[in-house]
C-alpha cells in the first residue's frame, strides 16, 4: 500500500468513525509531547503517564496539547503505560457526552477546548501612532498560532528596556 493510500485510510478512520471506549480503555487528555512519538497524558482521576503513538498514526495524524484520546493499557510498560487507540475530535467528544460515556472531570475542559477551537484568538488592534511604527512592525493581521503560549509585553517594560 502506498503512503498516500495509507494516509487516506487513517484520516478517514479518525475523522469518520465513532468509537466508544471498552472496559479496559480510558479517555485521557494530552498535557505535553516530550518527543519520540510519546505524549504525556492525564486521566479523569488525575493520574499522569506517557502513552505511545502507534506507527499507523505517525506522520499522518497530529496531536497537540489539550486533545483527547482513547488509550489501551500496556501491561509491561514502566514509563509508557498505554498506547493510543483513537484520537477524539470535537464531534466525537460531543457524541460521547451526549451518550453519557464522557468523564465528569473532563466536561468543563472539553467545552472550553471546543470553544477555543471554534474562535481563533486575534491579536488586539493597536492604534497607529504618528509615524513611529513602520508598516512592517504592524502585526495585527498575522495568524495567531494557538499551539504556543502567548507572552504579552507591556509598554512600560519595553520603555524601561529602551531607556537602559
Amino acid at each position: 500500500m502506498s503512503q498516500a493510500t495509507k494516509r487516506k485510510h487513517v484520516v478517514k478512520e479518525v475523522l469518520g468513525e465513532y468509537m466508544v471506549p471498552s472496559d479496559q480503555q480510558q479517555i485521557v487528555r494530552v498535557l505535553r509531547t516530550p518527543g519520540n512519538n510519546l505524549h504525556e497524558v492525564e486521566t479523569a482521576q488525575g493520574q499522569r503517564f506517557l502513552v505511545s503513538m502507534p506507527s499507523k498514526y505517525r506522520k499522518n495524524i497530529w496531536i497537540k496539547r489539550g486533545d483527547f484520546l482513547i488509550v489501551d493499557p500496556i501491561e509491561e510498560g514502566e514509563k509508557v503505560k498505554a498506547e493510543i487507540s483513537f484520537v477524539l475530535r470535537k464531534t466525537h467528544v460531543r457524541a460521547l457526552q451526549k451518550d453519557g460515556y464522557w468523564p465528569e472531570a473532563f466536561s468543563e475542559v472539553a467545552e472550553k477546548h471546543n470553544r477555543n477551537r471554534q474562535t481563533q484568538p486575534e491579536l488586539p488592534a493597536e492604534p497607529q501612532s504618528s509615524g513611529e511604527e513602520s508598516s512592517s512592525e504592524n502585526y495585527s493581521g498575522l495568524f495567531v498560532n494557538t499551539n504556543r503560549r502567548q507572552y504579552h509585553e507591556s509598554e512600560e517594560e519595553s520603555e524601561e528596556e529602551e531607556a537602559s
